[in-house]
């Protein structure tokens, strides 16, 4: 596949990834997943996207109820994070994460979704530091980070720009 080929799909499958976002936090959950599931048919390659639209299709099709939590594993707390930070719970997904860390102190994800939750609450700070940490661990969510629509109120911070190497 030529390289402008690859960009284009990339380009396309974060239009659907973003849309779907955007219809979730509307609260639209059958078109957010309708989105979250042609990104998964047409981009499969896209592994960093299609992994997080998996996320959200996983809590569209559970639906928005309310449901005690009992996380188990790693991929549990993730799950939970993810899905209080999706209802605004940041601090809520904080204490998921911290408890995740317990499982896996080297975990990339864990700080990832620390790093949006910190943003996502206003604060830039840590959100700052828990992305350093994330992109430490794991280089190639740099890309992600760069168009994460939850880093949009940091997009412009210049330590930002440091982190995920933009200029």
């Amino acid at each position: 596949m030529s390289e402008a080929k690859r960009k284009d799909d990339y380009q396309k499958a974060l239009s659907l990834y973003n849309q779907g976002i955007k219809d979730f936090r509307k609260g639209d959950h059958d078109k957010a997943l309708a989105s979250f599931q042609e990104l998964l048919e047409k981009y499969p390659e896209e592994h960093e996207l299609v992994d997080r639209a998996r996320v959200y299709i996983s809590i569209c099709e559970r639906g928005a109820k309310k449901e005690s939590i009992s996380p188990r594993h790693l991929e549990d707390y993730l799950f939970y994070a993810q899905m209080k930070i999706n209802q605004g719970d940041y601090p809520g997904a904080l204490k998921l994460l911290e408890k995740a860390l317990e499982y896996k102190r080297e975990e990339a994800r864990v700080y990832y979704l620390m790093a949006t939750a910190y943003v996502q609450g206003g604060q830039a700070e840590e959100g700052l530091e828990a992305l350093k940490k994330a992109l430490q661990k794991d280089k190639s969510l740099a890309v992600m980070a760069q168009n994460e629509p939850d880093f949009e109120p940091i997009w412009e911070d210049k330590r930002f720009k440091v982190l995920v190497k933009l200029s």
